[in-house]
C-alpha cells in the first residue's frame, strides 16, 4: 500500500516577501523625490518626472499584498499633487505654464502644474487601477488561504 503524503508548497518566491501598504507608500515618496530631483537639475518638470511617475504609479499595487491594494489605488494623485507641492514650496519658478502670471501664489501654481501634468496623472492613475484590478482578478481564480 502506497501512502500520499499532502504537502503545502509555499508560495512563488516573489510573493512570499510583499510589501505593506506603509512601505509601499514610503519607497514610492522615496522614488518620486529621487526623480523630482533628478530631473531639476535643468531646472524644469520634464520627461523624467512623467516617466519616472507613471512607473512609480504601476509599481505600487505590484508590490504590495491584495490587502494592502486600496493605499496604492489612492497614491497616484497624492504623489503627484506631494511632489508638486514640494517643488513649488523649495523653488516656485521652476512650474512654468503658459498663461499663468509670473506673480501667481502656491495654490495657483499648484494647479496649473497638476493640470500641465494631467496626462501623466490620468495615465499613471488608469494604469494603477488596471494592475489593481488584474491582481483582484487574478486572486479570485485562486484558492483560499488558511
Amino acid at each position: 500500500m502506497v501512502m500520499t503524503q499532502a504537502v503545502r508548497t509555499p508560495p512563488p518566491r516573489s510573493a512570499r516577501r510583499d510589501l505593506t501598504a506603509r512601505q509601499a507608500i514610503i519607497a514610492s515618496c522615496v522614488a518620486m523625490t529621487a526623480i523630482v530631483l533628478l530631473d531639476l537639475v535643468d531646472g524644469q518638470l520634464d520627461l523624467l518626472y512623467s516617466v519616472g511617475f507613471v512607473l512609480i504609479a504601476v509599481t505600487a499595487p505590484m508590490s504590495v499584498g491584495t490587502r494592502h491594494l486600496f493605499a496604492t489605488g489612492v497614491l497616484a494623485p497624492i504623489l503627484m499633487i506631494a511632489s508638486l507641492l514640494a517643488v513649488i514650496l523649495v523653488d516656485p519658478t521652476v512650474i512654468r505654464v503658459e498663461g499663468m502670471d509670473a506673480d501667481a501664489g502656491t495654490f495657483a501654481r499648484l494647479i496649473a502644474g497638476t493640470l500641465d501634468h494631467g496626462m501623466t496623472l490620468f495615465v499613471g492613475g488608469g494604469l494603477a487601477l488596471a494592475v489593481i484590478a488584474l491582481r483582484l482578478a487574478a486572486d479570485r481564480g485562486r484558492p483560499a488561504r488558511r
